[in-house]
């Protein structure tokens, strides 16, 4: 009875510091995220940079897959070569063991001040900001009363007999070590907490040095694993070179480090007397080493992967998601941009659209007709797959910026799809029908439809840039545009009732009446994807056009 509750005890330890690792990781994303995914794309230009940015970015997040899901989020979009790429994941996976490094002293005795000092923050100041660092603070504190809690219940079990076969077990086997802690951090999605865990089984001496470095061969090894398994899914395999070569650099040093453990361990045991501080500096020095023998190979590296993965576009399902990457949804600025960037496909396919419309206007070709109606089935399955990917995010992850980003996103997506509605079920039929009754527009008319609907592209790819920049100046230029779709409305109209009586002039000019009208209908979901969120956020936006008393 008394092994079980020690071992319910143990097991909330371990949950305790993997909730404080969540904590601190998710506070600074929170906080930082936006201007850490910046900073990273700004120097993604020299391998030595991008080592140091990477290096740099971890250090804050402490999440290797974070800062790997934004690379690739840039390398997947061909903003960044492999090379540099790499580069920031070998930097990523150094900075990533600061924390252990710095846990590694004796600090646990600044648990309760840490914890003060975040619900202080958090109690006192209301902003967004202040709340997220408290998240930090709290964080760091529960995992440093989690290592105590562990220390503590270890002291009296490290001779228990189902341990000791354990560890003889995993001693006389390194590589079954490997395999295990490997395991453990794959399921844990963290390296941090493994390795703190390991260096706490080796402070209390439940387990022999080289055993304790063989597991932290395995942690570094399991973190390199979420991203492939979770990462780019799809028919595309360059999706996959950054966390396969990732993981592939991991997997050298681990083969190389593994049958060396036996020399590796008595000579750090010389330089440091404690054993958790060897472990950590273990922890350290194999990810530098690995930085050191691969940075000045990586151009020859990422050659080899880009033929072994080499890059797949499967024009055939032009609906199937790009960017929405299951794994991003750990890390929710990364998980809105990649949403943000398959939000502007719909534009693209809208535009493709408004080409289709206006060709099969002038020609009546059936086959423009029908590919065009076919691309809105597309932009009703993008539209359903951008807002099932937001609608799952966590919105306790979400800081008040994300959640109006994630609003924009939804807002872009649902009004291109309502755009394509438009052309679908509505302007193709009005066309169509006046086809099959033999109405033609006469060469001016027909020359201002087509008019219209350049301009309807051209405030179609100001809304595009729009969603990206939220520029205030060019949402009231895109606003403004409804102004001259209202006037072409009006001036169709009065050509209409000027002309009255009936037959075939009477029908061809409600032809054109309809076709202005659609195209109106257009502008405004065009408008209103990007221009009035844009607007409304810097208070420019009228509640009613009407006017006061």
């Amino acid at each position: 009875m008394a092994f079980t509750v020690t071992l319910v005890a143990f097991a909330g330890a371990i949950a305790l510091l993997l909730w404080g690792t969540h904590m601190v990781q998710t506070g600074v994303q929170r906080a930082f995220g936006g201007g850490l995914r910046t900073f990273l794309g700004r120097t993604l230009r020299h391998r030595f940079a991008a080592f140091l940015s990477g290096l740099g970015v971890t250090a804050l997040l402490q999440s290797s897959t974070a800062t790997g899901l934004m690379v690739a989020g840039f390398s997947a979009g061909g903003l960044v070569d492999l090379v540099p790429a790499l580069s920031v994941m070998l930097g990523a996976n150094v900075g990533t063991t600061f924390i252990v490094q710095v846990l590694s002293f004796d600090v646990a005795a600044l648990s309760p001040a840490l914890i003060l000092v975040g619900v202080f923050l958090f109690r006192r100041d209301t902003s967004t900001r202040t709340h997220d660092l408290s998240r930090v603070f709290i964080g760091l504190g529960l995992m440093l009363l989690a290592l105590q809690q562990v220390l503590g219940l270890l002291a009296g079990y490290e001779h228990a007999p189902g341990l000791r076969h354990f560890i003889d077990l995993v001693g006389d086997t390194p590589l079954l070590a490997v395999l295990a802690a490997a395991a453990l951090t794959w399921a844990a999605h963290s390296s941090v907490a493994v390795v703190l865990l390991v260096m706490s089984l080796a402070d209390q001496g439940a387990v022999p040095l080289d055993t304790a470095l063989a597991l932290v061969l395995g942690a570094n090894l399991g973190t390199a694993i979420n991203p492939v398994v979770e990462g780019p899914s799809g028919n595309d395999p360059a999706a996959r070179r950054l966390p396969v070569g990732n993981l592939l650099t991991r997997l050298v040093g681990v083969a190389v480090a593994l049958p060396l453990l036996d020399h590796i361990a008595p000579a750090l045991l010389a330089l440091e007397a404690d054993p958790g501080r060897v472990v950590a500096d273990a922890h350290t020095l194999f990810n530098l080493v690995l930085a050191a023998v691969f940075l000045p190979l990586l151009v020859p590296y990422a050659h080899l992967l880009a033929l072994w993965l080499p890059r797949r576009i499967d024009p055939a399902d032009p609906s199937r998601p790009h960017y929405l990457d299951p794994a991003a949804k750990e890390t929710p600025v990364v998980a809105l941009g990649g949403a943000a960037r398959e939000a502007l496909r719909l534009a693209d396919i809208l535009a493709d659209m408004l080409d289709g419309a206006r060709d099969y206007i002038a020609s009546g070709d059936r086959r423009l007709f029908a590919e065009t109606r076919r691309r809105d089935d597309v932009l009703d399955s993008l539209n359903t797959a951008i807002g099932d990917y937001l609608l799952s995010l966590d919105p306790d992850e979400l800081a008040e910026a994300d959640q109006r980003r994630l609003q924009q996103i939804l807002a872009f997506s649902m009004n291109m799809e309502q755009a394509g509605d438009v052309i679908d079920r509505i302007l193709l039929p009005h066309a169509s029908k006046a086809r099959k009754r033999g109405l033609v527009l006469p060469r001016e008319d027909a020359e201002g439809v087509a008019a219209m609907i350049g301009r309807l592209e051209t405030n179609l790819r100001t809304a595009a840039s729009l969603f990206m920049t939220e520029d205030a100046r060019a949402a009231r230029m895109l606003a403004e545009e409804k102004v001259a779709f209202r006037a072409s409305e009006s001036a169709a109209l009065a050509e209409h009732f000027s002309r009255g009586g009936g037959g075939d002039d009477a029908m061809v000019s409600a032809f054109h009446l309809d076709l202005v009208r659609d195209l109106k209908l257009l502008n405004s979901h065009i408008v209103a994807s990007s221009a009035y969120p844009v607007l409304a956020n810097s208070g420019e936006l009228l509640p009613s056009r009407l006017t006061g008393d």
